[in-house]
């Protein structure tokens, strides 16, 4: 691959694997873990690009911090990317240029990013940081109908994919008035598009980053409902580039010499949180496995030949591993897993435990906030439990009117947003003030999901208090799969609910009344397609 090639041109020789033990607290991880708790105040300005990588990149030139890879991407087919923090300020900068130059997208404009598990996503976002333009991470699985629908709901002025989707861009890009920049990221070109690859290696790698506001608007990611389209929730550059430090420590237990792999999708909030932030700001390296599909065998070889020692993935990742047998896998560096997404069987827990001698921590949080409570370390794990509230969130249970629930009593989960609301919360659902209201109640936002809490202060989630099904950490709307459904000429009604699924948690179940008698379009939904679930399901449609 000519971009592999390219890029480990610029992978300098003394470029060392992670072999450090010492765990040092960096002067940028305290200073930003003093703000994220609260003992520190917010700085006016701040930009996570200038104020945390280049400051890293900084270290390495002193001397002052092991010159480790903070960025290990590798496939199936053993080819590997590795980085340090001055290579990823280097080709960020000119992804910067690119965005800014030949994109001629600008501050404040808006990015449609959807894109596999490859390194230019990585790029991507750091330019867009650097420029100030806000990115909108969409995974995938994506059809051309969502596509069309994020591109006019955002206003976005650009949209970078890889060559599969490009086809499925141009066949909507009339319909989006306000897109003027199409960026494809392959191997070859494609009529109408820019492709980045070419444009990165020509741009220079000079770029002053732009000064952004510490509550300026980061990114937007689309979060699905029970009623309606998706909503877009946007967050700012503190929320992400600050919020996240703590969890570093106290739930990723992250380190200078750590190396995390998290099997998020790009375009999942998790990937943000685990993929970028939370590791590179912490020092730690972040490990990318490129696994276009989850393959238990292939998840266990990685953490069996590459020194992972911090690994993430949703519940429904754990219960497809464990009905392996994990003791034939010598995992010589593994040493602390993490879970989030859906709620964590204790069997599961149980399970792994017994195969690997680990524990799994395990974390809650929403598109709308970072992790809010967790199972962490140095803290008594209660499996089946979401653990403890995180500072600086004061999360609490409470009824229908705002007021805050005894220990043992079922309500919703919310977090105190008054008398000032924590700075690690979402700024909005964009252009919908009526959502937004809606999701406070007295002093507090309510997150939709219902649970209780104990004695302890530990949070156990009940189940989500409207209809959105959660599959394998998907948030899937009712709404979305009945119009994917009625489209189809033979249906006249249909209404989806979830089915309880020992793997995933849930899964979509359709029921449809056909036009008559005739039962003909049985095979045509056998093929159907579900957007956010991206999997084809023929035995859950009952008429």
């Amino acid at each position: 691959m000519a971009l592999l090639k390219y890029f480990w041109r610029l992978r300098p020789p003394r470029l060392s694997l992670h072999q450090s033990k010492r765990c040092i607290i960096s002067p940028i991880v305290s200073h930003y873990e003093a703000i994220n708790l609260g003992e520190k105040e917010m700085p006016e300005y701040f930009n996570f690009a200038n104020d945390v990588m280049d400051k890293w990149t900084q270290m390495e030139k002193d001397g002052t911090t092991p010159l480790n890879p903070v960025f290990w991407w590798v496939n199936g087919q053993k080819e590997e990317v590795k980085w340090s923090y001055e290579e990823l300020t280097v080709l960020s900068r000119k992804a910067a240029n690119v965005l800014t130059g030949p994109c001629g997208l600008q501050r404040g404009d808006r990015l449609l990013m959807i894109l596999p598990r490859i390194p230019e996503w990585w790029l991507l976002v750091l330019a867009s940081i650097r420029t100030g333009i806000v990115f909108i991470p969409g995974t995938s699985q994506l059809t051309a109908k969502d596509i069309s629908y994020r591109l006019q709901a955002s206003k976005a002025k650009g949209i970078a994919v890889s060559d599969v989707l490009a086809p499925a861009v141009d066949s909507i890009a009339s319909e989006c008035k306000l897109l003027k920049t199409k960026l494809i990221v392959s191997e070859g070109g494609r009529d109408g598009w820019l492709n980045f690859k070419e444009l990165l290696k020509a741009a220079p790698a000079d770029h002053n980053c732009v000064r952004t506001k510490s509550d300026d608007t980061l990114a937007i990611y689309f979060t699905s409902g029970t009623t309606g389209t998706p909503k877009m929730v946007s967050h700012s550059h503190s929320c992400y580039g600050i919020g996240l430090t703590a969890i570093g420590r106290r739930l990723m237990n992250l380190s200078r010499s750590s190396v995390f792999w998290n099997i998020s999708d790009p375009g999942w909030v998790k990937a943000a949180w685990c993929c970028l932030f939370t590791p590179w700001i912490n020092g730690a390296c972040v490990f990318i496995h490129q696994l276009p599909v989850f393959e238990p065998t292939v998840v266990l070889n990685t953490l069996a030949s590459y020194p992972v020692t911090n690994f993430c993935a949703p519940p429904t990742g754990y219960r497809m591993l464990v009905q392996h047998d994990i003791t034939r896998y010598k995992f010589m560096s593994l040493n602390h897993c993490v879970t989030g997404g859906e709620a964590l069987n204790p069997e599961v827990y149980e399970n792994w435990k017994k195969q690997t001698g680990l524990d799994i921590y395990e974390g809650y949080g929403q598109t709308e906030t970072v992790a809010i409570c967790a199972n962490v370390k140095g803290k008594k794990i209660k499996p089946g439990s979401m653990g403890l509230a995180i500072p600086p969130y004061d999360v609490q249970i409470i009824d229908d009117e705002g007021k805050i629930q005894p220990p043992g009593t079922e309500g919703d989960i919310a977090i105190r947003i008054k008398p000032k609301r924590p700075f690690c919360l979402f700024k909005q659902y964009v252009d919908n003030p009526e959502k937004t209201a809606a999701s406070e109640r007295g002093d507090f936002y309510s997150t939709g999901d219902r649970g209780l809490m104990d004695e302890e202060g530990y949070i156990w989630f009940v189940g989500r208090s409207d209809d959105v099904i959660n599959s394998s950490g998907y948030r899937i709307g009712p709404f979305e799969v009945e119009s994917a459904l009625i489209e189809h000429p033979a249906v006249v009604e249909s209404a989806v609910v979830s089915s309880p699924d020992p793997v995933r948690t849930e899964v979509v179940k359709a029921f449809e009344a056909y036009q008559g008698t005739s039962r003909s379009c049985e095979k045509d939904h056998s093929s159907l397609q579900i957007p956010q679930k991206g999997k084809y399901f023929p035995a859950l449609i009952e008429l």
